[in-house]
């Protein structure tokens, strides 16, 4: 007797079992519907009979073991795959840098719509049976529903119908220096970011931006998030700060646990995983915010993560203790990504300095073994792709094994313990690496191996709902994504960040409608992410735009009462070509102070060091200078100050990384301090509609000093700076309107009490 009941919808089919899971299946789909005891199953293989894998009444493990043992390993490599950054439709400057063709020709020159299919993704899906994908842009709500559902039905159409899990690095932040961050163009809700998040001391928030961001992952068809980065950041100069959580250990394991349980928790089942859960794959094992000097992994230049202070089981606790060990119901993130870094001399088993998702030691005898995880572990992009021509080329990241092949590659990395391989389309190199491990093991022992890694990537595909139901409603998406209450709770967490550090005679707030003046800012080209120039920069802040609605913005200092200077963290990179050029080793200091700053302070020889690019293995940069690419935004706060004698002037900090104040903050009224917001956050702060309420969740250094002789691997190790109204802004502080905030959260959360444990605020 049939107890379902078909609705159809826009492309698919909606199969509904009164007593049990909601069935999606496209229309025309090969895939048949089975009829057992009443209700519908889906026959993936077309056997006429119901197979463990498709019975929706088993559990999620037994499932998953099940289609484990049945596929083939050509299936399992393709599950081993994780997509580069792709681009829905791949159009406009980002596609000649990620690809896409459709029918062979551009975007722009084919006609096609904005959720077609690229000719790279149906060949992924269909010859290399990949199923986790990357998504990076989204034109449009729209363009994500029907392009998530033409990929789910393409997936569906081949193989064993195991369908596309989709991730998306984080999509939510804003910025201060754009009007969104990224290049998302659904209207998603902007939040807070890490360090923004952090600030405001409340895991409580973080636990509700899960559960909203979990929504509407979930309805743009996202089901992994390549989040939360829960690097201890104990080193100031790193690029990536401004995205954990910072340094203070506790605060960070609260906020992992918060933000897992949020976006993996579907409420009402069983182990808490189900069609609202979104899988988080937490970054960076073992703690990449020690990399030498602050230089990043992501270049040649920055290989090398250090310990001087001997502090690296400090760095697993937001691990162990939190992504590890959640509050919720699924008890642990479902995966975890390693850092490109290679951890230096940390490997005492082995001896090898290699990147840490090539260590044996630290996946398999650390992460598997001893700290007992058993999940997925997905290496970070392009880890076993070729390195560049030169330290600052942005390409392959293989530190540690560059002269390997890149089959070697993948055959040493899953052999230290690695499931996944982040940026990979091809299964060639894969397949090759299975080879040579059935030379090197013999089959039956590299089958298990294989099919181990297949029972965990598809337990997280399973524990999903996708395998019943992958598919959206463009209806009830554009309902969710971008709603009025979640846009709101962004924008309030948002607020929430905001820091006021300084506040002399009581400037703040200013009138509405005061006549304000905004100077524009100027950047001298630098290295960009990609590593390429970004040429000379006049800008207008967006900020300032903004204040049209709030102020009398006035063209030159003499018409003002007050001004606004937005300026943001000094911006500089650890490496030179140019002195590398004119026979020095290319490193130079990255300075957290705008003025040329020369490096006397420093270590005369680096810690590690070592390159196939490099003839000496010193890395150091000792007696070296280096100037802030936005020295003038210091320029701007001084001559500003000047131009209105005795007027008020604030400075609006859009703050990435710990910075050195000593330069602009005698000369500024009042200082606020952002992490990453939209600009109308900072102007309602600014005009009392909001009360600043936001702590500093990091060390402002006294001086670059300091900052030099403080050591990577440890927190709270700065001499923090001292203002001209008696304020130490260390760990904290923060100034209300009334004055400095003591308040519940200046208790829970203290430099001294860091290892202690805090209270459960999360439950």
């Amino acid at each position: 007797m049939q107890n379902w009941i078909k609705k159809e919808k826009d492309g698919y089919d909606l199969i509904e079992n009164p007593k049990g899971q909601t069935l999606g299946i496209a229309k025309n789909s090969r895939v048949q519907i089975l009829t057992v005891d009443g209700c519908a199953f889906k026959d993936f293989l077309g056997t006429g009979e119901l197979l463990p894998y498709e019975d929706w009444r088993l559990s999620y493990e037994e499932r998953a073991k099940d289609l484990a043992e049945r596929i083939s390993i050509e299936d399992i490599a393709g599950l081993m795959l994780y997509s580069a950054h792709q681009l829905v439709p791949a159009k406009g400057p980002l596609a000649a840098a990620f690809g896409g063709t459709y029918c062979g020709k551009s975007y722009e020159e084919s006609g096609a719509e904005p959720w077609d299919l690229t000719d790279q993704q149906k060949e992924f899906v269909i010859k290399d049976r990949v199923r986790h994908v990357l998504i990076m842009k989204l034109e449009s709500t729209e363009a994500a529903v029907r392009w998530n559902n033409k990929m789910q039905a393409l997936a569906e159409e081949s193989g064993f119908g195991i369908p596309i899990n989709n991730s998306s690095d984080p999509r939510h932040g804003a910025g201060s220096t754009a009007e969104y961050m990224g290049v998302t163009g659904e209207p998603i809700s902007k939040w807070a970011n890490g360090i923004g998040l952090s600030a405001t001391f409340q895991p409580e928030i973080v636990k509700q931006f899960g559960e909203m961001g979990a929504a509407e992952y979930r309805a743009l068809g996202i089901t992994t998030a390549l989040s939360p980065q829960i690097d201890l950041s104990t080193e100031p100069r790193w690029m990536r700060f401004a995205d954990t959580f910072g340094e203070h250990t506790q605060m960070t394991i609260d906020m992992t646990k918060a933000y897992c349980d949020g976006f993996q928790t579907t409420e009402g089942t069983r182990d808490g995983w189900g069609k609202d859960s979104v899988n988080t794959m937490v970054k960076h094992f073992p703690g990449g915010g020690s990399g030498e000097a602050g230089r990043d992994a992501h270049y040649a230049y920055g290989k090398y993560a250090v310990y001087p202070g001997n502090n690296d089981k400090e760095h697993l606790r937001p691990f162990t203790e939190g992504a590890f060990a959640l509050n919720g119901k699924t008890k642990k993130a479902s995966a975890v990504m390693p850092y490109y870094t290679i951890s230096y001399n940390l490997d005492k088993k082995y001896g090898e300095n290699v990147g840490n998702s090539y260590n044996k030691y630290l996946i398999q005898d650390l992460l598997r073994e001893e700290l007992g995880y058993d999940g997925v572990v997905c290496t970070d992009w392009g880890i076993t792709h070729d390195i560049g021509a030169s330290e600052e080329e942005f390409a392959g990241k293989c530190w540690g094994v560059e002269r390997l092949t890149e089959a070697e590659r993948h055959l040493k990395a899953l052999e230290a313990g690695v499931d996944q391989f982040g940026g990979n389309n091809q299964v060639a190199p894969v397949m090759e690496a299975y080879q040579m491990a059935c030379e090197k093991y013999g089959k039956e022992e590299t089958d298990d191996r294989f099919r181990r890694s297949a029972y965990r990537l598809l337990l997280n595909i399973f524990r999903t709902g996708l395998f019943e139901n992958p598919y959206l409603d463009l209806e009830e998406s554009e309902k969710t994504v971008g709603c009025e209450a979640f846009v709101k709770a962004g924008y309030e967490s948002q607020l929430k960040s905001v820091t006021m550090l300084k506040n002399k005679e009581n400037v703040l707030p200013l009138k509405e409608g005061t006549k304000v003046y905004i100077p524009d800012r100027f950047i001298r080209s630098y290295l960009n992410f990609m590593s390429m120039p970004t040429g000379n920069q006049a800008i207008v802040p967006p900020g300032k735009k903004a204040a049209e609605k709030y102020f009398t913005v006035v063209k030159s200092p003499e018409e003002a009462d007050a001004a606004i200077c937005f300026i943001e963290s000094p911006i500089s990179i650890g490496y030179d070509p140019e002195d590398r050029k004119e026979g020095g080793n290319g490193y130079v200091p990255i300075t957290l102070q705008y003025r040329p700053y020369k490096a006397e302070d420093t270590r005369s020889e680096s810690i590690a060091g070592g390159d196939p690019l490099e003839i000496s293995a010193n890395r150091g940069y000792k007696n070296k200078w280096n100037t802030a690419a936005n020295e003038t935004d210091l320029d701007n706060v001084i001559n500003t100050k000047k131009a209105l004698k005795g007027k008020p002037v604030i400075a609006a900090v859009s703050l990435k990384n710990p910075m050195v104040m000593t330069e602009f903050e005698p000369y500024a009224d009042a200082v606020l301090v952002e992490y990453g917001v939209t600009p109308t956050v900072v102007l309602d702060v600014l005009t009392g509609k909001f009360e600043p309420q936001g702590l500093l969740p990091l060390q402002i250094p006294k001086d670059m000093k300091t900052v030099e002789c403080q050591k990577e691997d440890v927190a709270f190790d700065m001499e923090c700076y001292t203002d001209s109204q008696g304020h130490t802004y260390d760990f904290g502080y923060g100034m209300n309107f009334s004055g400095v905030i003591s308040d519940v959260r200046t208790c829970r959360y203290t430099k001294q009490d860091k290892r202690k444990e805090s209270p459960d605020i999360v439950s």
